[in-house]
This record gives C-alpha cells, structure tokens and sequence, in this order.
C-alpha cells in the first residue's frame, strides 16, 4: 500500500540566491509565478545592443577576440553575442562591464556614450530590469586596413 505523500510545498524566497539562474523578477509583476532571466540572456541583449553602435569594431580584450575568432572557425561555431561583456544581475537591477574596440578616427566619448545609451534602453525594455551602471573600457582602436607588407612601401629602399 502506498503511503499518501505528506510533503508541503514551500513558497521560495524572493531574497534566496539561486546561482546560476540569473536573475527573478519582482512577484508582482506575475502573480502566478516566477520569471528567472539568465546572466547569459542579459550579456547577449548587451553584446548586440552595442555591436548596433556605429565606431564599434569588436567587443573583448585581445585573448578573448583570439580566442573567440578561433572558436568561430570550428565547424558549427557561432559567434558569441556575449564576449566582452560581464553582468551583475540581482533581483531588480543590473550592472554591465563592456570591453570595446573602437574603429579608428570616431570620437571614443562620443560612441561610449552612444553604446551606454543604447545598452541600457535595449536591457531595461527586453528584461525589466534597471540598469544602475555601465562601465565601458575601450582596449583597442581599429585602424583602417593599410594593405598587406609586400605591397606597402617602406621608408627606406
């Protein structure tokens, strides 16, 4: 004979930390249950949203640009939206860490403050959540293609 399962679901606590999950949406919002948003969701969201940004060349430092062009390369490689982008995400807000490479001759404070814009609106409108801070740190700049070595002239003949 079986035993009648006398276990009791316990409501979780909006103040557990779930590691991992990302990140869950006030209660209010839905009464019905809980919505759990990926710190990964937030990095793609981000990742794009700056890539959108006329002057930007790339996102990541260099060993992660290398790292990923040679993952790209593998056969059913895709580019990653998020590289370059780290979150924070907590329960209501978000904070976002950017690495770019900036194409040559773009005025830097002018396309940071385009990419911050941009970030926050694209975040804010697809998850909910506020975005308190982005950090951008331009590693590189992109310079315009100068041609290969054999064909440039040199200083010296």
């Amino acid at each position: 004979m079986t035993e009648p399962n006398s276990s009791v679901l316990r409501k979780p606590d909006p103040a557990e930390s779930h590691p991992g999950l990302g990140t869950m949406l006030p209660a209010a919002s839905e009464p019905r249950g809980k919505t759990t948003i990926a710190d990964g969701v937030v990095e793609k969201i981000a990742g794009i949203a700056a890539r959108e940004v006329p002057g930007i060349n790339a996102l990541g430092g260099g060993f992660t640009r290398t790292m990923g062009a040679m993952r790209d390369r593998v056969p059913g490689g895709r580019p990653s939206a998020g590289r370059g982008v780290n979150v924070e995400v907590g329960q209501k807000q978000t904070a976002i860490d950017l690495q770019v490479v900036v194409e040559y001759g773009v005025s830097i404070t002018d396309v940071a403050a385009e990419v911050r814009e941009n970030v926050i609106a694209a975040v804010e409108r697809m998850t909910g959540l506020e975005v308190v801070e982005v950090n951008i740190a331009v590693n590189d700049v992109h310079l315009p293609d100068e041609g290969s070595p054999e064909t440039s002239e040199g200083r010296v003949h």
